[in-house]
């Protein structure tokens, strides 16, 4: 229980934390679009990611240079399209979105897919997260107690990404006003143009390195 507890709370630690992932969960759970399965994508993800950096499978990707620098280049340009998107927005503002529609959006749930992808695997930070800091930990666990360590941080991850998705309904009414739409997609905006900078100069640092 020890290790399962160690490794709820050290996924947690990095996982709730203002994010463009976390951001764009939040959205959608606003808007009740495709949350379910953006909820899987992320959740996937981090099973995958999470498993091979616990399981000491996954420090190629994080040591190789050329793979972080390159991931680091497409995931400042995607934020960077993705923030652009949000502060204009923001400008026009969100009026016409329907908070109320329960299945409105299925159609773009492959984009909703595809997107929850980008967002979470174009950032070199996460394999440094899943691989150096909760392998790096993992690495110091016996072997026959990673599971459990394994098992505590899914844990987290399950159940802040439903929280998240789904217990943004209860800001819903909050929502229903412009104004805060506006605001919402700032942040986001903001969220995104600071993680693609910190991206964009982790690039340049490595590169020139």
């Amino acid at each position: 229980m020890t290790f399962f507890i160690q490794g709820f709370l050290v996924c947690g630690g990095l996982i709730i934390a203002i994010g463009a992932q976390n951001a764009f969960v939040l959205k959608q759970g606003l808007l009740k679009r495709n949350i379910l399965a953006v909820i899987l994508t992320c959740f996937v993800c981090d099973f995958v990611l999470i498993s091979l950096g616990v399981l000491g499978l996954g420090s190629l990707i994080s040591e190789s240079t050329v793979a972080t620098v390159a991931l680091a280049i497409v995931g400042a340009v995607f934020l960077f399209v993705y923030g652009l998107r949000a502060f204009r927005s923001a400008y026009v503002g969100n009026a016409a979105l329907d908070l109320n529609a329960e299945n409105g959006g299925q159609s773009s749930s492959l984009k909703a897919v595809l997107t929850t992808l980008a967002i979470t695997l174009l950032n070199p930070h996460v394999y440094l997260d899943c691989f150096a800091i909760i392998g790096g930990i993992a690495g110091t666990i016996p072997a026959d107690k990673k599971l459990f360590f394994l098992l505590g941080a899914l844990t987290t991850s399950a159940l802040w990404f439903f929280s998240l998705g789904y217990g943004a309904r209860l800001l819903i009414p909050l929502f229903k006003r412009p104004a805060t739409w506006r605001v919402l997609d700032g942040i986001i905006g903001a969220v995104m143009w600071g993680i693609a900078y910190n991206l964009a100069r982790y690039a340049v640092r490595m590169y020139g390195g």
